[in-house]
């Protein structure tokens, strides 16, 4: 909890969900899957017998990765870090599988779960084998230093589906085996919260609540946003000071900064949009999007770019001039000047110091990145995670604030499933969105089961507004 007394950043506990049920791999490929697991992330110990279990090194080569570990371990760490980093494998780490089997159950299409059943059961079969390794042996049977050329085989295969299979499975495996390791943290110096920085305390939001019924809740407004990101937060402040009736409605949750920074494993559920695992249709392209009370601006580093040139005037070719007018620059401005974006108050850590010194003496041209710390000091290093301190001057902190304080009104939990339309004076006008509100559990958290569920219908005398970011579709039309 909080601590008032040092007054340091301690988050408080963010209960999950309860794990999928259901059989999202048969054992056989649990066995396979946690081999392939524990070849990207093996166990290493001093041995000259291959072993199934364990990478065997030579004493030589596993004394000098000790002494590379010691030399960047923090001076009060504990003296068998390195040794007991260098032992850990996957499927070892604590929460590994469950994590796996959320990830599987939750967020992976449907498509690509198949696929990875299809080469997990191959592998446990001595054609199967034969076809994809070379060998007839089961993959989980042979050696890790095997099974790792059999992987790199894979990865410069002249087969596409191959190449693509390993570099998806290794993706999963070892940002599972990050989140869950109870290792790497002391290996890199980075304990649970930040160091330094206070904790902070947030707007305190009143969030809509819809009693239970069969019939659907029908609210009525003069604007609707859907999202509560970046867009939708700017867009809700001037709405509502212009004196509109706003409603700013979101499938996600807010959690306070009490709440925040979370572990890894809770914000890529709480706080990241897909479990924090999202992937191109082709899985060529990995990528990142907040799903939380405040969309990306919850869970981005703080890095605050405006439009570059090219890009404006690429839209403006597109038959779009006002990216290139001064209009839309004071708009820029005006944006960052109420976030308090600049570098003026940047501190670097040493990988950034080592990067502008080395494009220094390169010849290189190298620029800060502005960040929105409201005119403070703020590098925590754990704004992906959440802000503790409440200084990054993301929607939750200031635009959202301001559009309270306007009079707009707020929806966590709601599922947006379409846009309304209806004929008014012969146009198809959108009139409203319908969705799926649930609220949270009895504890006020949404790891519970009995929480209420109820269609509602929100009317809006204005054109509903999709603030929704680049991981979400467009919401359909009725």
């Amino acid at each position: 909890m909080a601590s008032t007394e040092l007054n340091l950043i301690a988050p408080l506990d963010s209960p999950l969900p309860a794990v999928p049920e259901g059989e999202v791999l048969t054992q056989a490929q649990w066995t396979t899957f946690l081999a392939i697991a524990d070849t990207f992330i093996p166990s290493i110990e001093v041995s000259s017998n291959p072993s199934p279990d364990r990478l065997a090194v030579q004493s030589s080569e596993y004394a000098l990765a000790v002494e590379k570990i010691k030399k960047a371990l923090p001076a009060d760490s504990d003296p068998n870090a390195a040794h007991k980093y260098l032992a850990e494998k996957a499927s070892s780490a604590p929460g590994f599988r469950e994590l796996i089997q959320r990830t599987f159950g939750d967020y992976m299409r449907e498509d690509a779960l198949k696929g990875i059943r299809v080469i997990l059961s191959a592998l446990d079969t001595r054609a199967g084998c034969y076809l994809f390794t070379g060998y007839t042996t089961s993959f989980h049977l042979q050696p890790v230093n095997i099974r790792q050329q059999i992987l790199q085989n894979w990865s410069q295969s002249y087969l596409p589906p191959l190449r693509q299979i390993v570099k998806s499975l290794a993706g999963l495996c070892i940002s599972t085996w990050i989140k869950e390791s109870p290792t790497i943290n002391p290996v890199l110096g980075f304990p649970r919260a930040p160091v330094h920085g206070k904790p902070g305390e947030g707007f305190d939001y009143d969030f809509l609540q819809i009693p239970s019924g069969d019939e659907p809740e029908i609210i009525d407004t003069d604007v609707v946003i859907i999202g509560s990101g970046c867009g939708g937060g700017v867009c809700a402040k001037n709405l509502a000071e212009t004196g509109h009736r706003v409603l700013v409605a979101d499938r996600a949750y807010h959690f306070p900064a009490k709440h925040l920074p979370m572990s890894s494993t809770d914000a890529g559920i709480h706080l990241f949009h897909n479990g924090g695992i999202d992937m191109s249709d082709d899985s060529s392209v990995a990528f990142i999007a907040g799903q939380a009370w405040g969309g990306g601006g919850t869970i981005n580093w703080s890095a605050s770019l405006q439009t570059q040139g090219f890009v404006r005037q690429e839209w403006a070719d597109e038959g779009l001039p006002f990216f290139t007018s001064s209009a839309f620059q004071d708009c820029l401005d005006r944006v960052c000047d109420r976030m308090g974006v600049s570098t003026k108050h940047i501190q670097h850590n040493e990988n950034n110091r080592i990067l502008l010194e080395g494009a220094r003496k390169l010849g290189y041209s190298a620029k800060e990145v502005p960040q929105n710390t409201g005119g403070n000091k703020h590098y925590c290093g754990y704004c992906t995670l959440g802000c503790g301190a409440a200084e990054k001057q993301g929607p939750v902190v200031s635009w959202l604030p301001d559009a309270a304080k306007a009079g707009a009104r707020f929806m966590e939990g709601f599922e947006a499933d379409k846009v309304i339309f209806e004929d008014v004076k012969g146009k198809k006008t959108a009139v409203g969105v319908e969705g799926l509100w649930t609220s949270r559990d009895e504890m006020g958290g949404v790891s519970g089961s009995e929480r209420t569920k109820r269609k509602v219908i929100i009317r809006a005398k204005r054109r509903p507004y999709e603030s929704s970011d680049r991981a979400q579709p467009s919401l359909p039309s009725r």
